[in-house]
């Protein structure tokens, strides 16, 4: 049966509008007007209206009262929340990866450690690859599918743990730790290793926090602008 256009626009629209949100091209600042938004995707305004609907449903999106749709900000609480399901799942992905990976997978896991280890490669994105990598060795859909959803509200949160120099070289030692379970095919000790490198990172985070309390930025962001796209990095 093919694909209508209404649902082609819609998948487009939804795809398009998700990937703004996820890489920091719409902040907390902005407001999603409709008919804005439709005319920036060149896109008529139902298709646009639904996946704006859609992605509030997926919590993406907040209605605000007297501000309209905007990028969920999410409070000191919603961090607490995240890290403790983030936990949760990268361990239970650590885990099956110990029972299930293959070979080739966890050689795979090795090789992004290298590129880790090397200085100038981007700490950020390898680090996106390594956990990419275990989840596929997991080989379960089910679970993929919900580290995917709690990865994406993780982008919410704004700049990477692993901006810091000394967290970024602390966490290839707990990435390193992980991998020797999986390789050694110990799930208990994967499990272990893997929610050990989340509450490090979430400690890392709640410092974030604070510091933003603690020292506004002295130099804010224009609230449009290529020059405060460029600036968003996503990350653990």
């Amino acid at each position: 049966m093919p694909v209508s256009k209404h649902n082609t626009q819609f998948f487009a629209a939804y795809n398009d509008i998700k990937q703004k949100i996820l890489s920091g091209f719409f902040s907390h600042d902005d407001r999603l007007r409709e008919i804005e938004v439709a005319n920036l995707l060149g896109m008529g305004r139902t298709p646009v209206r639904e996946a704006l609907k859609r992605l509030e449903d997926e919590r993406l999106l907040t209605h605000e009262p007297r501000r309209g749709l905007v990028v969920t900000r999410i409070d000191q609480q919603g961090v607490t929340e995240l890290y403790a399901m983030r936990e949760i799942l990268e361990a239970a992905a650590a885990e099956f990866a110990a029972r299930h990976a293959t070979d080739a997978e966890i050689d795979n896991m090795e090789s992004i450690l290298a590129e880790e280890s090397r200085c100038g490669d981007d700490p950020v994105a390898l680090n996106l690859a390594f956990h990419d990598a275990i989840y596929g060795a997991a080989h379960n859909q089910h679970l993929i599918r919900s580290l995917k959803a709690v990865t994406e509200t993780t982008y919410l949160l704004g700049r990477s743990t692993l901006q810091n120099p000394q967290r970024s070289d602390v966490a290839l030692g707990e990435h390193r730790a992980i991998v020797a379970a999986i390789r050694a095919r110990d799930p208990r000790a994967a499990a272990e290793a893997a929610r050990h490198h989340i509450r490090q990172a979430f400690l890392e985070r709640l410092k974030i926090l604070r510091e933003r309390v603690s020292a506004p930025d002295p130099h804010p962001s224009p609230k449009t602008g290529a020059a405060r796209r460029a600036r968003t990095v996503r990350g653990t």
